[in-house]
């Protein structure tokens, strides 16, 4: 057991697997000689593309021998060598390129208003506190385990911003995974399709998103597999208490508060780093979004709309009614995000008299946390109440 969780440690596999999907290091002569004799029958498209990249320092694949996870003990992964890669295979490419971003902030500032505007208010509840829940733990558990990314070289590594952080466990598998499994639990009664199809959604739909972090060169499989199986734990464990929080946010009197004072007091005591990591900021992130979102529920429930008199049914609007929901709302939480952060931004750097463009000020706690959390929250608080009252306006709903 200690050899096979080694093993799916181990960034040889990453390696591997980028090669088999047609992903080579291009830095070097030895390199692109290895290129030529692994292409194969997975990398069989003509022509190459290089490109600039964060990464390894692009040492070739040939003749590497296996190094052990330890020797990349840091949080950085090589993030303070770009290399050029050669991409052998574009299907490959683009697909993983996609899924990776299905584990996104595009992703969630998307499909998470996206179902509430669009298919209902009782699946997104439920989504949004099971993505709170299971992403906090993941990026206090990356912190907490300190666990290397895998090393490059041999792996290539197509992300610059996330080499800085941990990597067990991968919290793109645990979103993925929560994803899925909460919105098929949710939805099968409602609108009664097969549960094998949407069992089978979701699990094409993780492992996508669990693939491409191992293609990306960002996580180990064991990240990935660990990452996936807590996700599935903590769905199955939460399950229970599912309308029992639905009925609390709805209609506690203290839920507001709540929803301000606990999530900022654990983004003000997350795990403290030796070197800055963008793990706290994605965290605060999550969190502002989720108290925007429930306060948003909260409001509506108690002087808008009566979630307790919704009717759950599936929803009867066209596609273009979906889409110009979406692209309204869409548009309106891109403009709020932008101003909202540019105010909370500049009005914590004077209040604290540092320049606004100055990158290590603006990574420090006393400001990070707060501009981050009230953009987010903002955000979270627009698309559950004001732009639902836009849709009225609009005679979009």
């Amino acid at each position: 057991m200690a050899w096979l969780v080694r093993s799916l440690w181990d960034s040889e596999p990453v390696a591997r697997f980028q090669r088999r999907c047609g992903l080579f290091p291009a830095a070097s002569e030895a390199g692109d000689a290895a290129a030529r004799r692994g292409a194969g029958a997975g990398s069989h498209l003509p022509g190459t593309w290089d490109v600039r990249n964060g990464g390894g320092d692009g040492a070739a694949l040939a003749g590497h021998s296996p190094r052990p996870p330890a020797a990349c003990a840091t949080g950085t992964g090589g993030k303070d060598h770009p290399h050029e890669y050669v991409v052998k295979n574009y299907f490959y490419y683009y697909l993983f390129r996609i899924s990776a971003a299905m584990g996104q902030e595009v992703f969630f500032i998307t499909f998470l208003p996206f179902t509430y505007w669009n298919i209902s208010p009782y699946v997104a509840r439920r989504l949004i506190i099971m993505w709170s829940v299971v992403m906090y733990i993941g990026q206090v558990s990356k912190d907490l385990l300190k666990w290397p990314r895998p090393c490059s070289p041999p792996v290539v590594k197509l992300e610059k911003r996330t080499t800085a952080e941990y990597g067990m466990p991968s919290t793109h598998a645990m979103a993925s995974t929560t994803i899925s499994l909460t919105f098929v639990t949710t939805t099968i009664n409602l609108y009664k399709y097969p549960f094998e199809l949407g069992l089978l959604g979701a699990f094409a739909f993780s492992t996508l998103v669990g693939l491409s972090r191992i293609y990306t060169g960002m996580h180990t499989v064991l990240d990935v597999i660990v990452g996936s199986l807590i996700s599935g734990v903590l769905v199955a464990l939460m399950y229970p208490t599912w309308d029992f929080l639905d009925h609390w946010m709805l209609t506690n009197p203290w839920c507001p508060i709540f929803c301000i004072v606990v999530p900022l007091l654990l983004c003000y005591n997350y795990p403290k780093l030796d070197n800055y990591s963008p793990t706290r900021a994605d965290t605060t992130i999550i969190l502002g979004a989720s108290a925007g979102t429930v306060i948003g529920f909260w409001l509506n429930n108690n002087y808008i709309v009566n979630y307790s008199a919704e009717i759950v049914s599936p929803p009867s609007v066209t596609v273009l009614m979906a889409l110009a929901r979406f692209l309204v709302g869409f548009c309106f939480l891109v403009v709020t995000r932008q101003i909202i952060k540019s105010m909370a931004l500049r009005a914590l750097c004077s209040w604290y008299k540092v320049p606004v463009d100055d990158p290590i000020a603006r990574h420090q706690i006393e400001i990070e946390v707060p501009y981050m959390f009230m953009t987010y929250c903002s955000i979270g608080l627009s698309a559950t109440v004001l732009v639902p009252l836009l849709h009225e306006v609009l005679s979009l709903n």
